[in-house]
């Protein structure tokens, strides 16, 4: 081996030893006096989690205190993922919170729940309590421990209930993209160029079902999709120079979240849900200023039927529309401001 080519062997060596030690120097094997071996990168704060239909649910629930509409106590069930999805490392690709999702929107617009997705902490009290193993403090203070008493009738019932689910990813809807690479056909200086960018489109569909507990029966059903846009572009240059070879890339890619398309889904049927329980007269309740300018549509989602006598003034005239609250098309939608 010449000279010039040790010399050059060392010379990266050298370069990636000490980009190891560069690298290295931000991992101590030995903890700190916090404990720790690494800081955590990061600083974003906590921030409020809304979707483009969260102020409409907020208008809603002002618009019950305003005019003092009583709320029907409301439960929650399972909102499963039936797709069957699962990602590329094997856990799933939709979210399994949907439930707890619809428990947000409702509290949101300003419905009185019951809790019946998770009983366990109640059904073990209960136990306890027939057992007379859970004791209150009595009128005598720490000292007078009286069993609790297990009264009839003391659990409040709901009146009505969601169940449902995620039913639909379609993955591939519509997809496109461009690659282009250009370069010199000199051996002096053979650079080359490439440019690349990609867009797909999938989507993503939820079921939901408004029940009568008392009776069991369907009085409302909402059926919505939302796409979702994802999209990646990237550059790069490939070159030698005196023997040395040159690869530099730069890229930027991006996808909607998934799982905050879910909760807008959810948001979105809950207006419909609890605008119907409210006997609201119509979106445009919740709207800034005017009529509901998507109004006048005839044709219900699935199997509507009205809670209240109110079929002329509800929204339910307003359901086939694919447009229906939508942020960007409705330009009278209230956005969030958060």
């Amino acid at each position: 081996m010449s000279a010039g080519r040790t010399l050059r062997l060392f010379k990266t060596l050298g370069v990636a030893c000490a980009a190891a030690a560069l690298l290295s120097g931000c991992i101590s094997a030995t903890a700190n006096s916090r404990g720790v071996y690494a800081t955590p990168i990061g600083n974003a704060p906590v921030t409020a989690n809304p979707t483009p239909y969260s102020a409409a649910l907020y208008c809603m629930a002002d618009y019950a205190r305003r005019y003092s509409l009583p709320s029907p106590r409301m439960a929650v069930g399972r909102i499963a993922d039936y797709t069957g999805t699962v990602s590329a490392d094997g856990g799933r690709q939709v979210t399994g919170g949907a439930s707890l999702m619809a428990m947000t929107a409702l509290a949101k617009s300003g419905a009185r729940m019951v809790e019946r997705y998770d009983t366990s902490i109640s059904e073990m009290e209960l136990r306890y309590a027939n057992n007379r193993l859970i004791g209150d403090e009595g009128p005598g203070g720490a000292d007078d421990i009286q069993y609790r008493r297990i009264i009839a009738g003391s659990v409040p019932g709901s009146d009505f209930y969601i169940i449902g689910g995620i039913t639909e990813v379609n993955h591939n809807i519509r997809s496109g993209g461009f690659d282009m690479a250009a370069g010199q056909a000199s051996t002096d200086t053979p650079l080359s160029a490439a440019f690349a960018g990609r867009a797909y489109v999938m989507n993503i569909a939820i079921d939901l079902r408004l029940v009568q507990t008392t009776t069991n029966e369907v009085v409302d059903v909402v059926s919505y999709q939302k796409q979702i846009i994802g999209r990646e572009i990237s550059a790069g240059v490939f070159d030698f120079l005196n023997g040395n070879v040159f690869d530099i890339s730069a890229g930027e890619g991006a996808l909607e979240p998934v799982q905050l398309a879910v909760r807008a889904l959810i948001e979105r049927a809950t207006v419909e849900f609890m605008a119907n329980l409210y006997g609201a007269p119509g979106p445009e309740v919740c709207l800034q200023a005017g009529p509901d300018p998507l109004g006048g549509t005839v044709g219900a989602t699935g199997g509507y039927y009205p809670a209240y006598p109110n079929t002329e003034t509800n929204n339910g005239q307003t359901r086939a529309d694919p447009s229906r609250w939508h942020d960007r098309r409705d330009g009278d939608v209230r956005r969030s401001r958060y």
